[in-house]
């Protein structure tokens, strides 16, 4: 049999929904042992939500092994995440074998990557004529075309959603007096200048002359905010979508992670803002149950200083409006489920144009002028001008003469420049790395026989978890009881009478399994009392025949599961 070559993907090109596909499959051909592909479901209009699965099947399926989840591209303009699913998959394919603690990874645990969540979205991002919604193409809340107002859209056909201007002494911009091509805000209390309005790019129906309101995306889903835990109503959370879960990307991605325990931790990609975002959504860290958080810094910690990103708190640091919360993937899988998730918004243009020390949120409210020179010449050196478009005179349908240019939002700051992509997700999977060898991973210690009698035989099964992390991985999974102890199994052979259990049950829920993950450090006042909590066993008293096999399996829902048989001799 000739295996395919392996693919090589250009990471500074976002693939469409079918090149996509023919890239994952053709990843699986030429590597059949490490990677499988499946659909995982399908999107509202009808294409597969693709999943590849990498592991050494050699060693293992991949539900018997520990896992770890990555997603991208739940929002549909934001194609960069796509292309940090699709690099670790490629980084994960050329180094096994090569690299040890790759291969030691992919014969240990499991990796699932989802590199599009949303395809349609993306889909329609990637048109010749693209529009940028939030997420689905599903229409939400309304069916109805609107009637009024502004819908966004390219109407000059360069590929491109800006910025339209109109002079007029009421607007709310200004030419930049260091660079006029830079529209900056008027200042309170300023009079007599040369101003102008600013709307989006795009097409007005029934104009009156006068009153322009920019129409809502007739999509109006989020499929972040359509996740069970903190789910709300569109009047508490917009694009939340009629009830929790009810679109089918986000319902395949839910049912696939409950019909696998074994995942265990978790990050989504998203753009933009260049930072790391950690749990909770809904609550302070003052609020968070103190084990958890210390693992979560911990963790956060080893990415800020893996990816040069910084790790931060969505409730402290990244809410949109100080009086409001949002809720998402990362409360359902980590307030939920109690895996640990993390959410990466890749790539911030900010930094890129050397400013420093600014606050995420509040930074788009309102930042000074500098800054924004800064970014125009950051477009004028390293993106050949095209950040920031040059002013062109329009004759617009409804507005008459206006001029389009400004900043080119989807293309250099919801994502980098094509130049810029596999440098920005490059960092990411030595940190993934790290987390999923670092998941809980049962193992055999050991299976004993004694004999008691002619007949009768004591059975002993020892596991341990050789993980860094415990068993449950969090805290809050105990409080929630999503996870049970280690499951151990003794498999009887059918139709043998003779072989019975004289003491014991076939199946035994023991405790939670610890990991080597120290509590405390060695100058703490007092040491940990339980020194192999990373241990466990049960046995049984079986009666049988000399010579008669059995076989014996211990599982912990995200630890794994071992396998093994005796002898009765």
């Amino acid at each position: 049999m000739t295996l395919a070559a392996t693919p090589t993907p250009r990471f500074d090109t976002f693939y469409k929904h079918d090149a996509l596909s023919r890239v994952l499959f053709d990843y699986a051909d030429a590597h059949p042992s490490l990677v499988s592909v499946q659909s995982i479901g399908k999107s509202h209009e009808g294409r597969d939500i693709w999943l590849a699965v990498v592991t050494n099947t050699a060693t293992g399926p991949d539900t018997d092994k520990p896992a770890f989840w990555t997603d991208g591209n739940i929002h549909a303009a934001e194609l960069t995440a796509s292309t940090a699913c699709l690099y670790y998959l490629h980084q994960l394919v050329t180094s096994y074998g090569v690299d040890p603690t790759i291969t030691h990874l992919l014969d240990t645990r499991a990796i699932y990557i989802c590199p599009r969540l949303n395809p349609d979205g993306a889909e329609l991002a990637l048109a010749e004529r693209p529009r940028h919604i939030r997420s689905s193409t599903r229409r939400y809340p309304f069916e109805e075309d609107p009637v009024e107002g502004l819908t966004m859209e390219d109407i000059d056909g360069d590929g491109r959603i800006l910025f339209m201007r109109i002079p007029d002494p009421h607007g709310a911009y200004k030419k930049c007096e260091a660079d006029p091509r830079l529209m900056v805000a008027r200042q309170p209390g300023e009079f007599g200048g040369e101003y102008y309005r600013l709307m989006p790019e795009g097409t007005l129906t029934q104009y009156d002359g006068l009153t322009v309101n920019v129409n809502k995306d007739v999509e109006g889903l989020d499929l972040n905010r359509n996740f069970p835990t903190g789910w709300r109503q569109e009047f508490e959370q917009v694009g939340a979508g009629p009830y929790p879960a009810s679109e089918p990307e986000v319902r395949a991605m839910i049912d696939f992670i409950v019909k696998h325990p074994n995942i265990g931790a978790a990050i989504s990609y998203h753009t933009h803002s260049g930072v790391i975002l950690r749990p909770m959504g809904t609550q302070s860290d003052d609020d968070m149950i103190p084990e958890d958080l210390w693992t979560y810094r911990r963790f956060s910690d080893i990415g800020a200083k893996l990816t040069g990103y910084p790790a931060i708190s969505i409730w402290h640091d990244f809410r949109y409006h100080p009086k409001e919360i949002i809720t998402g993937t990362q409360d359902w899988v980590y307030e939920h489920l109690g895996a640990l998730f993390w959410v990466v918004e890749l790539w911030s243009p900010q930094k890129e144009a050397g400013i420093n020390g600014y606050k995420w949120i509040d930074w788009y409210r309102d930042h000074p002028v500098e800054d924004d020179l800064k970014l125009l010449q950051w477009s004028d050196q390293h993106c050949e001008g095209a950040a920031h478009v040059d002013w062109k005179p329009f004759h617009h349908p409804q507005l008459g003469a206006v001029e389009i240019g400004g900043w080119d939002k989807m293309n250099f700051w919801r994502n980098p420049p094509p130049a810029l992509r596999e440098r920005e997700v490059k960092p990411f999977p030595a940190w993934m790395n790290q987390i999923a060898l670092s998941l809980p991973k049962l193992e055999l210690l050991r299976a004993e026989v004694r004999a008691l009698g002619t007949d009768t035989w004591r059975v002993r099964l020892a596991v341990a978890n050789s993980g860094y992390l415990p068993a449950y991985i969090s805290k809050r999974a105990l409080q929630r009881k999503t996870v049970r102890g280690v499951i151990f199994e003794i498999h009887l052979p059918e139709g043998r009478p003779e072989v019975s259990l004289v003491s014991g049950k076939t199946r035994v829920e023991g405790p939670q399994l610890e990991g080597h993950g120290v509590k405390s450090t060695l100058q703490a006042f007092l040491p940990a009392r339980e020194i192999t909590a990373d241990r466990a066993f049960t046995e049984w008293v079986v009666r049988a025949p000399r010579g008669t096999r059995l076989a014996l399996s211990a599982r912990a829902d995200r630890a794994g599961a071992v396998r093994t048989e005796v002898t009765l001799d």
